[in-house]
């Protein structure tokens, strides 16, 4: 089978510069696997490679949905492969880069296949939790209870696309789960990159204060305007709460700050929370996955010392 390295681990470990200089090494490609950048306007808080970076190395998976716009899993995945076959026949070997564990799960282990968002239905859903509260919770405990076992209480956003699976499918997400695609067949080379925790929660701070610096407030607002100027042509405004585009960290707390709902001080906190709440989830799915070779880059901030480390395990 033919090659496909995969560069992975947790938010701001340092991924994006190692993987451009290993893409030049290779003379090959990089396809992002981030759930987040795949939207359009979305740069600073997504923390996309910049134009010049992009300029050295050409990036796939990025910019290739609006904000408003929904995006499976699966859609991912029947995108990615041909990319994966173009670039196997040009004699390059595809680096994947990234940190959204499902699309990674997805290509080497394969996915279930579920119904496509409904929106009129997840609203129905919605408005039901609002008159009640808990009510979805209960309602999913009854349809799917290994599926309630595994989600918190107040995920709404899975709660209800677990409810939509069970209604729209007549099977439970638990079933659906069980019946896999098959993954993309590929001999993977696995690398995960890894820092001491203390270390990395400082590097997340620091990022969200360059990212503030940069104009993420602006870009923030930018985006809640074109998303309520396509809304305005085209028919009902979901709410914030029912768009993926809009659950990315940091785009939700400045959100909230924007409608006054907290202050700027609150948001940045709830920013920087959730930014490192997020690092441990990914690191912690990352660990339940085969074949990762990791490798400790505790106390190293030069790329190419890291690209150094990283090479030794690429064998192609």
């Amino acid at each position: 089978m033919k090659k496909v390295i995969i560069l992975l681990g947790p938010t701001c470990v340092g991924k994006t510069a190692v993987s451009i200089l290993l893409a030049k090494m290779l003379n090959t490609e990089i396809i992002s696997s981030d759930s987040m950048q795949i939207y359009r306007h979305m740069d600073i808080g997504t923390a996309k490679p910049s134009q010049q970076e992009r300029q050295i190395v050409k990036h796939h998976m990025i910019d290739i949905v609006e904000p408003w716009e929904s995006y499976s899993t699966g859609e991912y995945i029947k995108n990615v492969q041909p990319i994966i076959s173009g670039l196997h026949k040009d004699g390059k070997v595809p680096v994947i880069v990234g940190g959204t564990g499902l699309y990674i799960r997805a290509m080497t282990r394969g996915i279930f296949k579920g119904p496509s968002a409904d929106w009129d239905l997840r609203t129905e859903l919605l408005k039901k939790e609002e008159k009640e509260p808990g009510f979805l919770y209960n309602h999913l405990k009854a349809l799917d209870l290994k599926a309630a076992e595994k989600i918190m209480p107040n995920d709404l956003r899975r709660i209800v696309r677990a409810l939509e699976v069970c209604l729209k499918s007549m099977k439970t997400m638990s079933e659906l789960h069980e019946a896999l695609t098959a993954p993309l067949p590929y001999d993977y080379v696995k690398i995960g990159l890894m820092r001491d925790r203390k270390e990395l929660y400082r590097m997340i701070e620091q990022r969200v204060d360059r990212m503030l610096t940069e104009g993420l407030v602006r870009e923030v607002g930018f985006v809640i305007n074109l998303i309520k100027e396509h809304f305005l042509n085209s028919g009902p405004q979901p709410l914030n709460s029912e768009l993926s585009s809009m659950q990315a960290i940091g785009y939700k707390e400045i959100a909230k700050y924007l409608s006054g709902e907290v202050s700027i001080e609150e948001a940045i906190r709830l920013v920087k929370k959730r930014s490192k709440v997020y690092a441990k989830r990914q690191f912690t799915w990352f660990k339940k996955e085969d074949g990762i070779q990791w490798i400790d880059i505790t106390g190293m901030n030069d790329p190419y010392d890291i690209f150094q480390k990283v090479i030794k395990f690429i064998h192609v």
